[in-house]
C-alpha cells in the first residue's frame, strides 16, 4: 500500500564499491534543476570481503554528505546481496512506499534534462496500463527523422522509471520467462528476427552465468504486452565500462552522448514506433553477438562514457534556461 504522495517521484541510487563513479554520477544528477525536489535513496550494497570493505565504507561515507536534494536516505545493507537482488528489492520498496520510482545506478551520467523527462513520462502515462516504463536512454541508431519519443516493446536498465502497477509484473524465475516466450511463439520476435542476443542472456541467467536483474524485467514486461518510453536523445550515459562493475567490459558500441530534453514532453500513442523498432533491430544486428564468457558484459546495454560526453554534459549544465 502506498503510504506516501510526492509531486516528483523518488530517486533511488544502487551504489557498491566504486566512489569515483559514484562522484561523478551523484554531480550530475545534482544538476538537474529538480534534484531539490526530488527524495534520494542511496543504496549501499555490503562488502564481500575485508578487502572490498574500505572501499564500501569510502562510498558510504560520501553518501552521507550527498547535498542538493529534497531529502537524503542511505540504506546501508549488512551483507553482500548483489546488483540484482538489491535492486529488486529496492525498487519493490519504493514502489511500495510511493506508488512510483526513478532507478539508477552509480555508473549512469544524467543529462540536466532527465529528471523533468522522467516526471513528465511518469505523469503522462501513469494511468495506462499499456506502459511499463520511461526509460533515458536511447540506442545511438542512425540520425534520421528520430521522433521526440517513442514506444518500444519491454523494458529496459539504462536510468529508468515505472509504477507500483507496472513492476508487479516483475518475474523473477528466468526459466518461467523463457518458457512463456517458447511456449507464446515470442522467442524470435524477443530476439528481433536474430538480431539480438537476448534470448542468450535470458538462457546464461537461468544456468547462473549471470544473474541479471534487467533481462527478467525485459522479459517481464514483453510477455505483459508492454511499452517502454525512450527520448529522441539519449539522456543518460555510462561511465563504468572500464572493468570496475558487475556487467562491465570495453566495448563501445552503445557509446551516445548526453543530450536534452523538450521543455514539455507530449503524449503520444501508446503503440510501439514500428520505425524506431526496425532501426533498434538494423542497430543490434551490426553488432557482433557475445560469446558464452563474454555475455554477460552487456546485459546492462551499456556503454562507455567518453571525454566529448562529459563535455557535453557540461555544455548542458552551463545552457541558458
Amino acid at each position: 500500500m502506498i503510504r506516501e504522495s510526492e509531486p516528483f517521484a523518488p530517486v533511488a541510487l544502487f551504489v557498491f564499491n566504486r566512489p569515483r563513479h559514484m562522484e561523478v554520477a551523484v554531480s550530475a544528477l545534482a544538476s538537474n534543476e529538480l534534484a531539490a525536489q526530488t527524495p534520494l535513496f542511496v543504496f549501499s550494497d555490503g562488502a564481500r570481503n575485508p578487502e572490498e570493505q574500505r572501499k564500501v565504507d569510502q562510498v558510504r561515507q560520501q553518501a552521507k554528505n550527498i547535498a542538493g536534494f529534497k531529502s537524503l536516505t542511505v540504506v546501508e545493507r549488512s551483507e553482500n546481496m548483489g546488483l540484482a537482488a538489491s535492486i529488486i528489492d529496492g525498487v519493490s520498496h519504493l514502489c511500495e512506499q510511493y506508488g512510483q520510482v526513478i532507478v539508477l545506478e552509480d555508473d549512469l551520467i544524467t543529462s540536466p534534462d532527465f529528471l523533468r523527462f522522467m516526471n513528465q513520462g511518469l505523469r503522462l502515462y501513469a494511468d495506462n496500463s499499456k506502459v511499463a516504463s520511461i526509460h533515458g536512454y536511447a540506442y545511438p541508431v542512425a540520425e534520421g527523422n528520430i521522433p521526440e519519443s517513442y514506444f518500444l516493446r519491454g523494458a529496459d536498465c539504462w536510468g529508468w522509471a515505472t509504477w507500483a502497477r507496472a513492476w508487479q509484473h516483475f518475474e523473477s524465475d528466468g526459466a518461467k520467462l523463457l518458457k512463456l516466450l517458447h511456449d507464446r511463439g515470442l522467442a524470435a520476435e524477443f530476439d528481433h528476427g536474430g538480431a539480438a542476443y537476448f534470448l542468450r542472456i535470458l538462457s546464461d541467467q537461468v544456468e547462473r552465468k549471470n544473474n541479471s536483474w534487467a533481462i527478467r524485467w525485459h522479459a517481464s514486461a514483453y510477455l505483459a504486452d508492454m511499452l517502454t518510453l525512450y527520448p529522441r536523445t539519449s539522456l543518460v550515459a555510462n561511465c563504468g565500462f572500464d572493468g570496475s562493475g558487475t556487467h562491465s567490459g570495453s566495448n563501445r558500441v552503445y557509446e551516445t552522448l548526453v543530450g536534452s530534453a523538450p521543455q514539455e514532453l507530449k503524449p503520444i500513442d501508446v503503440v510501439e514506433n514500428e520505425f524506431m523498432k526496425a532501426k533498434v533491430a538494423d542497430f543490434l544486428r551490426k553488432i557482433t553477438k557475445p560469446n558464452e564468457h563474454s555475455s554477460n558484459k552487456v546485459v546492462r546495454i551499456s556503454i562507455r562514457i567518453a571525454g566529448d560526453a562529459l563535455r557535453k554534459l557540461r555544455s548542458l549544465r552551463n545552457r541558458p534556461r
